[in-house]
């Protein structure tokens, strides 16, 4: 099974954990609505690209945490998409789930599936209850405070905001969690993974900065423009297009410089240079090349 079924086939049968027995009809509809269909899954896929780099001999660890850091990841945009945040009727080319569903399912689906992603690692991981135990506090770490999503938002709510840490809780913490685990789920010490998922993270959060700037709504599946309407802070408000795309490429480079000595590292390199390259919107394009 390659890395995207892989990926998919976990969500699916963590999803229909969920959805068993009694489970409330609408808050299950809701959920799958939210997770499914697949965005580009980058956070699980680096979580087994690592682990498969450093030659993890069983790839189901990795799926779980990869699992579950998706599930937070989409527990992210749900609360994203709230009134009392983004207000955003769109999300990946379809309505969003407050928009779907209203308001109050969708703040119960982002908390039911921040839950679903600790069980699907707490299943995924038994057979290793120390590995569990890593796991489970890399992925945590990734979410609370003081440097998580959560922070990560909340630092809009903030008078004085530094870009770096701002972006760095926001989007950076759940690739530098997918790293990491990766990199746990094989054996290896986490700690010299961080750096390239807070670099891939940060490569993202550009790339995400310029589609609103500079994309369609069609492409970006979700409403542009919003950085500017709501004064949010963007790579694009502090070094313009141009210096926003020479940022991208050069932490491009970095992260690919930064994977540690491992029996995969040169295709890993590879990769990770190809995913940045792609993250650049078409109308782009020429301009970054």
């Amino acid at each position: 099974m390659d890395a995207v079924a892989l990926i998919e086939a976990t969500l699916t049968t963590a999803l229909l954990r969920a959805e068993a027995g009694d489970a409330p009809p609408k808050l299950a509809a809701a959920m799958r609505h939210a997770v499914f269909p697949r965005g580009a899954r980058v956070r699980p896929r680096l979580c087994l690209a690592v682990a498969s780099a450093c030659g993890a001999p069983d790839l189901q660890p990795a799926a779980a945490a990869g699992a579950a850091l998706e599930f937070l990841h989409c527990a992210s945009l749900v609360h994203d998409d709230l009134p009392c945040f983004d207000d955003a009727p769109i999300r990946r080319g379809k309505p969003s789930v407050h928009a779907a569903f209203g308001a109050p399912l969708a703040v119960l689906t982002g908390d039911a599936l921040i839950v679903l992603a600790f069980q699907t690692i707490a299943l995924g991981a038994a057979a290793n209850p120390i590995q569990l135990a890593g796991l489970i506090g890399i992925v945590a770490q990734s979410v609370g405070m003081p440097g998580g999503i959560v922070a990560g938002q909340a630092w809009e709510s903030e008078e004085a905001i530094d870009l770096a840490r701002y972006q760095r809780a926001k989007t950076s913490a759940l690739f530098a969690a997918a790293a990491m685990a990766g990199a746990l789920s094989a054996g290896h010490n986490p700690a010299p993974w961080r750096a390239l998922g807070e670099y891939l993270g940060d490569a993202y959060q550009i790339a995400d900065d310029l589609c609103d700037a500079a994309g369609d709504a069609a492409t970006c599946g979700k409403p542009i423009g919003q950085d500017d309407a709501l004064n949010r802070p963007s790579a694009v408000a502090l070094y313009g297009i141009d210096g926003a795309l020479d940022r991208l490429d050069s932490i491009a480079e970095a992260a690919a410089a930064s994977i540690p000595d491992c029996h995969g590292a040169v295709p890993l390199r590879a990769l990770i240079i190809q995913e940045a390259k792609r993250l650049v919107p078409k109308t782009l394009a020429r301009a970054a090349a």
